[in-house]
């Protein structure tokens, strides 16, 4: 009997491994893998990211971030270093007892968008109106975009 004592490679062990992860990463998101799906840590591949354009608006900049069922008071606009930050939550009704399907994605949300050069909080203001978050930044859409550096180098072959 060939191989007879000998370990023989498996050619689909790297197709099996992929498949048998997909098959770990969808148990995870659906909950079966023992848990309901909202007390399972949200990780790169589900985390929630709201929806957002960044339009230019005569010459002002306007940013809309979509923020439906957060509160006011659960949402952070903030400067530094010519980075603006929206971050905030998004938080689950505690009247929720029974559970039969959850689509909406709950929890700790944050948005880096950097801006032109020499905007300062002086040139943003920002409003949360049923759901959307409309950030204007006044006079930026007009800012110099990025500059190209040479390389140096030696060209090979």
């Amino acid at each position: 009997m060939p191989g007879r004592g000998r370990k023989f490679r498996n050619p689909f062990r790297g197709v099996i491994d992929g498949v048998s992860e997909m098959n770990r990463m969808a148990d995870r998101m659906t909950g079966a893998d023992g848990g309901p799906v909202e007390q399972q840590p949200r990780g790169y591949a589900n985390a929630w990211s709201p929806a957002t354009d960044i339009v230019a608006r005569g010459s002002d900049l306007l940013i809309r971030c979509e923020l439906p069922g957060v509160h006011l008071d659960d949402v952070d606009v903030s400067l530094s270093r010519g980075t603006l930050t929206i971050a905030g939550e998004r938080r689950q009704d505690d009247a929720d007892t029974e559970v039969y399907v959850r689509e909406r994605a709950y929890g700790q949300f944050r948005r880096d968008i950097t801006l032109p050069e020499g905007v300062g909080e002086e040139h943003i203001e920002a409003e949360l109106v049923e759901g959307l978050l409309r950030v204007t930044i006044a006079g930026s859409a007009g800012a110099p975009g990025s500059t190209r550096i040479d390389v140096r180098g030696s060209r090979t072959g």
